[in-house]
């Protein structure tokens, strides 16, 4: 008895993750496969919102930039020729829509996500939580003074599990091999501002 695979059954990127998956989706997508368009949302979303929130957009110009961005995106099928720099396209995509002139920055948002993850899951006593309160302070504004540059090399490599080094080094211009040596000397850097206003290492 021979085994039949359908679509329905067994999609093509069942198993697969990163660029793979990625790839898979795309290719079935321009197909019109609509399972495979819902598991490029369900995938990625995180990551445009989070690039779209940290180009300095509240809550509601980031849900507008990232409907804008999909909507760009399969519009756009059959024409993005590699499928597996989907990431970068949608990092750079979603760059430039937060900087058009509806998009224009309110406050910044930094690592939020990536100091949220830091947190104990179970609620502090008041004065833990004046402490941390304190600490994400001075997380904050050590942050704030690091470059440019540095800022949005570390809100980007938040997702790195999902963007992978390489969409993160192409949206940004910069060589593959030195995304995570640029990260280690950004973070470094902000330890030493850290360490010079009494904060942790």
């Amino acid at each position: 008895m021979t085994d039949v695979h359908t679509t329905e059954v067994d999609p093509p990127w069942e198993g697969l993750t990163g660029a793979d998956l990625h790839a898979a989706c795309m290719e079935a997508a321009r197909g019109g496969d609509r399972r495979a368009m819902a598991k490029l949302v369900e995938e990625l979303t995180p990551l445009v919102w989070h690039v779209a929130r940290a180009n300095g957009l509240d809550r509601q110009l980031a849900e507008d930039v990232v409907q804008t961005v999909w909507l760009a995106l399969f519009s756009q099928l059959a024409k993005l020729r590699d499928p597996r720099a989907l990431a970068a396209w949608l990092i750079t995509t979603t760059r430039r829509e937060a900087t058009r002139p509806y998009g224009r920055r309110l406050q910044p948002v930094p690592l939020s996500d990536e100091v949220a993850a830091t947190l104990e899951s179970d609620h502090p006593a008041p004065e833990e939580e004046a402490v941390r309160a304190d600490r994400d302070r001075r997380v904050w504004r050590a942050f704030l003074r690091l470059p440019d540059r540095c800022q949005e090399l570390l809100r980007l490599t938040v997702l790195a599990g999902r963007a992978e080094y390489r969409a993160v080094a192409e949206a940004m211009q910069m060589p593959r091999g030195s995304v995570g040596p640029t990260r280690g000397r950004c973070l470094d850097s902000m330890r030493d501002l850290l360490a010079g206003e009494g904060g942790d290492r």
